[in-house]
């Protein structure tokens, strides 16, 4: 891939935060991550199988701003997208500057206040740095912002972003992005005014609600879901221990039965619709039961009415058995046999009548 092609992409995701130690073993308990040494000082990586999902470093300890991660967005010139940024009405956060052998970055925010990263590559992007969208990776971008409109004449100017499809979400509208034709992120009005504009970051996930048990049990906090979006993915908006914001989502493809120890409602409905499948074999086997009790009850009745009828019950009752193992009509099968059979018997004792 080369810097041209770069452009609008989504290609690093960075968590800056106050403990890092604390903060690699949650997300290695929430997400398919591992820690590994980048080499440089004082930055980790994180990793998902052979792939660099992110990175980690630690909050300047005078800085005073909550942990957080910041989104990185390719372009083939940092100097030129800034320049461009700023007579959009951005602002430089953090000038332009070099990371040796790495490339070229610089921290900008949108009109609105959301603080977003521009990056330049050194070189050709290295083999396992672009994430597949599998699990483990970065697959969706939120943005939250005062003034949706002014934001996505922002983006689709500065990156070359397509407008997709506005949905009507009820307390909002979801407006679509798309980069290169496909679908990569939304943009919507934030009604807690408490909260400054901010882009929210999705990782891919095999179970939301395995994913939003896992949260908690490491200490963080589940803000929403898991709940079930347009598309069928499952998302869980969450904050780490030490306040980081981000989400999991589970892709509508990967979609599987919750488990019974979810307890999140949605996810109690998400196994209910999973499990009727799993649970038809087990269903379907006591009809045996029934069926055998019906070629019983034939048995008894054919006996009562004699020799003759005897043949005649017994095909009866096995058309009333194969019945009964695909519904549960054993009881109406086994009446209609001893009704039948009983006849035989009555027209006996008529003709013995006659004769005397």
């Amino acid at each position: 891939m080369s810097n041209a092609e770069i452009r609008g992409r989504f290609v690093w995701h960075e968590l800056m935060t106050t403990d890092t130690d604390a903060a690699g073993d949650f997300y290695s308990r929430v997400v398919p991550w591992k820690t590994e040494d980048s080499g440089m000082p004082s930055y980790t990586l994180w990793m998902s199988g052979k792939t660099r999902a992110g990175g980690l470093m630690a909050l300047p300890e005078a800085d005073g701003t909550p942990p957080h991660w910041i989104i990185y967005v390719g372009t083939p010139d940092v100097d030129a997208t800034v320049a461009a940024a700023e007579k959009l009405g951005g602002r430089v956060l953090k000038a332009a500057s070099d990371i040796p052998n790495v490339g070229r970055f610089a921290v900008l925010s949108d009109p609105q206040g959301a603080a977003f990263a521009v990056f330049t590559p050194s070189g050709t992007p290295e083999e396992g740095t672009m994430p597949s969208g599998g699990v483990g990776d970065f697959t969706w971008h939120e943005l939250a912002t005062t003034d949706p409109d002014a934001a996505l004449n922002f983006y689709t100017e500065l990156f070359g972003w397509g407008r997709g499809a506005a949905h009507d979400m009820g307390e909002f509208v979801y407006h679509l992005v798309s980069h290169e034709g496909k679908d990569v992120g939304g943009v919507y009005k934030a009604n807690d005014n408490s909260t400054p504009p901010n882009w929210l970051s999705y990782v891919r996930v095999a179970d939301a609600a395995k994913a939003a048990n896992a949260v908690k049990a490491a200490g963080g906090r589940v803000l929403n879901g898991p709940m079930e979006v347009p598309g069928g993915s499952w998302i869980v908006q969450v904050l780490d221990p030490q306040g980081g914001a981000i989400a999991l989502v589970e892709a509508a493809a990967a979609a599987s039965g919750a488990g019974e120890s979810a307890s999140e409602p949605a996810a109690r409905k998400k196994a209910a619709k999973k499990a009727p499948a799993k649970a038809a074999p087990a269903k379907a086997a006591p009809a045996k039961a029934p069926a055998k009790a019906a070629a019983k009850a034939a048995k008894k009745a054919a006996k009562k009415a004699g020799k003759p009828a005897k043949k005649a019950a017994k095909k009866v009752a096995k058309k009333a058995a194969r019945k009964a193992v695909a519904k549960p009509a054993a009881k109406k099968a086994a009446k209609k046999v001893a009704k039948k059979a009983s006849k035989p018997k009555a027209k006996a004792k008529g003709k013995a009548a006659r004769k005397k």
